[in-house]
């Protein structure tokens, strides 16, 4: 976009009015490239013209393609989602958020041949075939073609009937009791016949029908005395019921709902619709919506999308969690399913385990793009919401205070991007202007040195370049109020809490300045924060137990003739280590600056006092 067509195009908005509707964005072609809604049309398109570098990469790529655009005003906000979705239906713009998943229509096949198999096929063909569908989704036809197979022990192998009756043993589908056993020929055409037609009533009406159908067959055959076929009813009802009890495992009073969940990764944000009907989940389907920069928005977008023009609309929507403009949202569904339709957040108990559920599987698709396992993935959008922060945070800085008496403070910072620990980019500080033992000083300090590192390096981009999604300190929010100023002087926005433990020191809750953040129910984010928190207090106390033994070394070495302060910490400066020092020859002690060979050699001694054992003072003793 030139400086020509930008200033053109804040001119014209200085002429929007300040009233509800839709404003649809155009190319230098005349395209409609976008089309949204407003609550106040001068406020919502004068936003896409300001700070433009700094918008979303989607959107971004959208603003650089406007040449010009157009509005309508309508009468109320409820009149604008109405027309914006009836436009983006009709105009398919480019930059809207499409709802296509990767999924065409299936069909339940019954193919045509002597003996017929029940399948699941992508096409229908002009084979003869019996096609039931089409059906939406791949997941319901594989489910019930399984299903239906299992339960009537119908075969599902590549043999060839009646061709190949005989030849060869049965599979271990047959010796499972999944199979009949059709391969051995022992079984009639009128008999399969009959299975077949049970598995279709089975398909069309259900478990439930089907059930009765077979329990009247099975009393009639018992009446009769046919035992042998009264006991193949009865397996088959046991294999319905237990497909019935598997469903219910899932959730039985999930009688006809939807449950919506929507987790954001590093670059993409994908949404999970899980569709339950007469107790069952009959689908699951999965949506990537890019980068958003507002999940509520993007929330409220999708539902009016998804539910635009769609004929199966359940009188129940369960969310993860809030979306924009709810009333308006749950009025204009209503409107579409003709019926009541409740939009539903729940906190807790049976529906709030569905929404955990399809949190799981979005989180897992996420990390299908990502090297992040979805447990990753979802622990981290769990901290996010938990916070509210606007995305989950991929880097993470965590810094702890250790001391062992006033001589020895310092502090760790440990790192964890996507989840897991960097040990790369672990930093340690000893703390240089702090006097005694005083945490939010010596927090402060750290912050500090670390954002003027960033001042120096933020070129590079990497280490302490880089600045983090979110800081966090091992502490309360007392050290969150001495921190927070440190960061407003640096001009950098950075979400930082406090991670709280109890008298135990466990893991209880999240600080902010002024209060704190319980976190106990919220498994994941628990033990994502349990194991920073367990991590940044164990290297910082690791580096403080180093720190102390070699001030405790280095006092010792100046027991040794001719070192003194300055000739021991010189032995430190070089070696670095105790182990270092004590793996040294006395030539490579000699190499130390102020070390001559016969210092080198009483140092040597003094490292290895098993190889130069002293002489005992003899006490003479008095004889008779």
């Amino acid at each position: 976009m030139t400086d020509e067509i930008l200033a053109r195009l804040k001119k014209r908005v200085k002429n929007l009015p300040m009233q509800p509707g839709v404003y649809i964005m155009k190319d230098k072609s005349g395209n409609i490239i976008y089309i949204g809604k407003a609550k106040s049309l001068k406020n919502r398109v004068s936003s896409y013209f300001r700070s433009i570098d700094k918008h979303l990469p989607k959107v971004y790529q959208m603003v650089q393609h406007v040449d010009d655009f157009e509005y309508i005003v309508t009468d109320s906000e409820f009149e604008a989602l109405v027309l914006e979705c009836s436009l983006i239906k009709y105009h398919t713009p480019k930059y809207n958020i499409l709802l296509k998943d990767d999924k065409g229509y299936t069909y339940i096949k019954i193919t045509n041949e002597e003996y017929p198999r029940i399948e699941s096929a992508k096409q229908r063909l002009d084979d003869g075939a019996t096609y039931i569908g089409p059906y939406i989704s791949g997941f319901v036809v594989k489910q019930t073609v399984d299903e239906a197979n299992r339960v009537f022990a119908l075969p599902s192998c590549s043999r060839k009937f009646p061709q190949e009756f005989g030849k060869g043993r049965p599979c271990l589908n047959f010796h499972m009791r999944r199979c009949m056993g059709l391969c051995q020929g022992k079984i009639s055409k009128e008999e399969y016949a009959e299975t077949l037609s049970q598995a279709m009533d089975f398909i069309k009406g259900g478990g439930n029908a089907t059930l009765k159908i077979l329990e009247k067959k099975m009393e009639e055959a018992a009446e009769n005395l046919e035992f042998e076929k009264a006991a193949h009813y009865r397996d088959r009802i046991k294999a319905i019921q237990k497909i019935n009890e598997q469903q219910k495992v899932v959730y039985a009073k999930a009688v006809n709902q939807d449950v919506h969940a929507f987790v954001q990764g590093s670059g993409d944000t994908c949404a999970v619709v899980l569709k339950f009907r007469e107790e069952r989940l009959v689908d699951k389907q999965d949506f990537f919506l890019g980068e958003v920069d507002s999940l509520p928005e993007a929330r409220s977008e999708f539902l009016v999308r998804y539910y635009s023009g769609n004929s199966d609309i359940p009188p129940l929507i369960e969310i993860d969690d809030q979306y924009e403009d709810p009333e308006l949202v749950e009025e204009y569904i209503t409107q579409q399913a003709g019926k009541k339709v409740t939009l539903h957040i729940p906190q807790r108990g049976e529906q709030h385990k569905l929404v955990q559920m399809a949190i799981t599987n979005a989180a897992q698709q996420i990390s299908h793009l990502t090297e992040q396992s979805g447990r990753d993935v979802a622990a981290l959008a769990e901290l996010a919401k938990l916070l509210g922060l606007k995305k989950p945070p991929r880097y993470i800085e965590a810094y702890d205070i250790s001391n062992i008496g006033s001589d020895t403070v310092v502090a760790g910072m440990v790192v964890f991007e996507g989840g897991k620990p960097l040990k790369s980019a672990y930093k340690r500080f000893s703390i240089k202007t702090v006097n005694g033992i005083d945490d939010y000083g010596s927090m402060r300090e750290v912050i500090t040195r670390r954002m003027k590192r960033y001042e120096e390096e933020k070129e590079s981009g990497v280490s302490f370049g880089r600045l983090p999604d979110l800081i966090l300190l091992d502490g309360g929010k007392g050290h969150v109020s001495a921190v927070a100023p440190v960061l407003a002087q640096f001009g950098v926005e950075i979400p930082l809490f406090g991670m709280v433990k109890d008298d135990r020191h466990r893991t209880r809750a999240i600080a902010l300045d002024g209060g704190e953040i319980a976190i106990g129910s919220q498994r994941g984010a628990f033990t994502l924060i349990s194991t920073i928190q367990e991590e940044v207090h164990r290297f910082a106390i690791s580096y403080s137990r180093q720190k102390h033994q070699k001030a405790g070394l280095e006092l010792a070495l100046t027991t040794v003739e001719g070192i003194g302060p300055t000739r021991a910490k010189a032995l430190f400066q070089h070696f670095k280590t105790k182990k270092a020092m004590t793996e040294a020859t006395v030539e490579q002690l000699c190499q130390v600056k102020g070390i001559s060979r016969q210092k080198a050699q009483a140092v040597y001694e003094y490292l290895h006092p098993e190889l130069f054992p002293q002489e005992e003072e003899k006490i003479a003793e008095d004889g008779e």
